[in-house]
């Protein structure tokens, strides 16, 4: 049986939608405010504990922790870094699975700017050719979708 939520066809089985939901996985691992901020400044090149908690506007305490939750999601990794007479610290790079996390990304920022704008905000361009750039839905096959296309359904 198939059911429409928000627009999405949802295959319903014997267990309810939300089971084994991977979005609900996801956001137990980077789905609050400041781990998400963290993220953002790793993408805007941000990588030393400094730069990222005074960016984000979090205590030290707090970027730490949410940090660490990232390092263990695989999100973020930890790089030995070295400057000339200082001890070996740390600095915070963007694994395979961070940057897969890219188009959740540029979809907040582009709801943002659509549906929460401000004054100043952000525009998303094509380095090569300057056209703004939009998140996008498409099938593997290459087909943009439409939400009413979509068809979610556990996996057996």
């Amino acid at each position: 049986m198939s059911v429409q939520v928000a627009g999405v066809l949802a295959e319903r089985g014997d267990r309810a939608l939300g089971d084994r939901c991977p979005l609900e996985r996801t956001l137990g691992l980077v789905g609050n405010r400041t781990a998400l901020l963290l993220i953002r400044e790793a993408f805007y090149g941000a990588t030393r504990f400094d730069q990222l908690w005074q960016r984000v506007g979090v205590t030290e305490a707090v970027a730490a922790q949410r940090l660490r939750g990232l390092v263990a999601a695989g999100v973020l990794e930890k790089q030995p870094y070295q400057e000339p007479g200082q001890r070996t610290r740390h600095e915070y790079v963007l694994t395979p699975a961070g940057h897969d996390l890219t188009p959740v990304v540029l979809g907040l920022l582009q709801w943002g700017a659509i549906h929460a704008p401000d004054d100043g905000g952000v525009a998303m361009t094509h380095v090569g050719c300057g056209a703004e750039v939009r998140a996008a839905v498409r099938c593997a096959a290459g087909h943009d979708v439409a939400e009413s296309e979509v068809l979610v359904a556990t996996r057996k």
